[in-house]
């Protein structure tokens, strides 16, 4: 098992040095610089600001300093938050981005297997049809369109809800997001957890479980419920880096100081090093949550560690 993580560890690493070439590159061909403005600044001052962020320098120079120092933690100070370095930025952002995003994946796995088991259980049924049926719409419906759908229903219209993350102290100001955020991963969760579940009960020792007389409850618990998680367990990847990506939208349309409110805003201002520091940050992230799914899968395949 060890072995198997070393290798998953080192094979992630060229990948995460390719997004932050990658990125690197998009960032600085974007038109304009981080000190644009209306109001041109004299050609001296300009040139000492430059100077002072390293910017007069080629970009593949200035690709090795910056990679050197992302490798030692550093991601640099903040163009536009001056007072700020950018990891200080992440780190005051990361806390309610994990936060939402943790509580969407548990909402949608509890939701999802759920409904996914029963749909299963009934299989052609009406149920079965209107958990079909839900679950495609959650899940062509995107997270941009149903958010402030949401907004206006629940906030404007009703007045259950504040329509913004400032709007209110309380854990009220959770729910709309968390629901946003976890409802495309419920669809697509059910969806997986029934098919998997008709496979698993149609399979040949389910079928001698049966002929020993063993009740449904006894079998899909002992006998059926771990297979029927496999195909999950390597979804959960997937599922994190869409709710995070997800979060980019949502904490915009919340008004939610997360992350990807950052990177949003950011971007807007050209704020190279911010915008670098919050794709590195998404990219470990997605890489890291990939990394351990992968493992835990091995854990409980052990034909994939002799693989």
């Amino acid at each position: 098992m060890l072995r198997y993580a070393l290798l998953r560890i080192l094979g992630a690493i060229p990948t995460l040095l390719l997004v932050i070439a990658i990125a690197f590159l998009m960032v600085h061909a974007a038109p304009g610089g981080p000190f644009d403005s209306e109001r041109r600044l004299p050609p001296e001052i300009e040139a000492n600001i430059e100077r002072a962020y390293h910017l007069d320098e080629s970009l593949p120079q200035q690709f090795v300093r910056y990679l050197k120092s992302a490798v030692r933690g550093d991601l640099g100070p903040s163009f536009r938050y001056r007072e700020f370095t950018v990891s200080e930025v992440i780190g005051g952002a990361i806390p309610i981005t994990m936060k939402i995003g943790s509580l969407a994946i548990v909402l949608a796995l509890v939701l999802g297997i759920g409904v996914g088991i029963t749909a299963g259980l009934r299989r052609n049924t009406f149920l079965d049809r209107l958990v079909t049926g839900v679950a495609m719409i959650g899940i062509s419906v995107p997270v941009f369109v149903f958010a402030p759908l949401m907004v206006l229903v629940f906030a404007v219209t009703w007045k259950w809800l504040p329509a913004s993350y400032a709007g209110s102290s309380g854990a009220d100001r959770l729910i709309m997001p968390v629901i946003a955020l976890a409802l495309p991963q419920i669809a697509y969760i059910a969806r997986l957890t029934r098919a998997s579940l008709i496979d698993v009960m149609n399979s040949d020792f389910v079928r001698t479980a049966r002929a020993q007389g063993l009740r449904t409850t006894s079998i899909i618990r002992y006998h059926a419920l771990k297979p029927t998680m496999l195909p999950l367990v390597s979804y959960l990847g997937p599922a994190f880096a869409a709710v995070l990506t997800g979060s980019v939208v949502v904490e915009q349309v919340f008004g939610i100081p997360g992350v990807g409110r950052f990177l949003v805003t950011s971007a807007t201002n050209r704020d190279y090093t911010l915008v670098l520091g919050i794709t590195i940050f998404y990219a470990a992230m997605v890489i890291a949550l990939n990394l351990v799914v992968d493992v835990f899968y091995a854990f409980l395949d052990p034909r994939i560690r002799r693989q």
